[in-house]
């Protein structure tokens, strides 16, 4: 019986591992190894670690969790968890069964991008979803928002902080007048044909044959639990304008006594730097409500 089992081991699970272990609590770490950012070959805005290889940051910090005695950790897929506060259980691919008095969801979130060809390809890469994450290495060139919905609008003023931004609204949504002058007043062009694929490295080739090149493209995926196993045990969900996420309090306690939450999966919006915070405020109550 672990003090605590966290599921998902990238930074929002290993910050709040952290406080755990500092505190002497024995803690299971279980890790499919999908990073979201697994696309991205720099990680920007988090300090000390500006401009540093993801998976670097989560190599060292795997590394510095391995000092503590009473770390466990194992690379499987966690399929389902039952139980309730002081006796949970959780089930893996590899027919593992864990127990722990706590649990922790740190799974992170799936991303459902639009439907254009060559933009999965790019994700992470030339096609991101947070500017402060991404849009400094643009150079303040010539950038693409992609509308996944009317929030958009929002998302191309935002991108205009970064560069002369284009916003396609590919049938996602069909602006108002108002809409269209707040976006000329704010030097946001408007591209109401619909994209037929994206090449080379952000080439946005329309479906009238005309093609605009861009430094690179934004867009606001779709959201989920990256894993349906917090559902199954009975946590509520909330509703974003990202899409779904873990429900949690203050504390990161779900609607379910003694099972948390933190990271992507429950909490918007999403960066590295925010997913750790969050983690860490996770790690500290998690130990509290073994204390008291």
């Amino acid at each position: 019986m672990h003090d605590v089992v966290i599921i998902g081991g990238s930074y929002a699970g290993m910050a709040a591992a952290l406080q755990l272990l500092r505190a002497r609590r024995s803690v299971l770490v279980i890790d499919a190894g999908l990073r979201r950012n697994r696309f991205a070959s720099r990680s920007h805005g988090f300090l000390g670690q500006d401009g540093v290889d993801p998976a670097e940051i989560a190599r060292v910090a795997r590394s510095q969790l391995g000092a503590y005695p009473t770390l466990h950790w194992v690379e499987d897929t966690a399929l389902a968890a039952s139980g309730s506060k002081d006796g949970f259980t959780v089930a893996t691919a590899s027919g593992a069964v864990h127990h722990g008095r706590r649990l922790l969801f740190a799974t992170g979130v799936s991303d459902t991008l639009p439907a254009i060809d060559g933009l999965a390809e790019r994700w992470g890469r030339s096609v991101f979803h947070c500017p402060y994450c991404h849009g400094y290495e643009l150079e303040r060139g010539r950038i693409g928002v992609i509308a996944t919905g009317e929030g958009a609008l929002h998302q191309a003023r935002l991108v205009a902080e970064w560069g002369e931004v284009t916003l396609f609204t590919h049938g996602a949504f069909v602006p108002g007048a108002g809409a269209r002058a707040e976006l000329a007043a704010h030097g946001v062009a408007l591209e109401e044909v619909s994209i037929a694929r994206i090449e080379e490295t952000a080439l946005v080739v329309l479906e009238d044959g005309r093609q605009l090149d861009f430094a690179g493209l934004f867009t606001a995926p779709l959201n989920a639990p990256a894993t349906p196993i917090a559902q199954a045990l009975g946590c509520a969900l909330a509703e974003t304008p990202f899409g779904t996420q873990i429900r949690a309090d203050e504390a990161k306690e779900t609607s379910i006594p003694g099972a948390y939450a933190c990271g992507d999966a429950a909490r918007v919006p999403h960066s590295v730097s925010l997913a750790v915070a969050d983690g860490a405020w996770a790690g500290v109550n998690l130990h509290r409500s073994l204390v008291f």
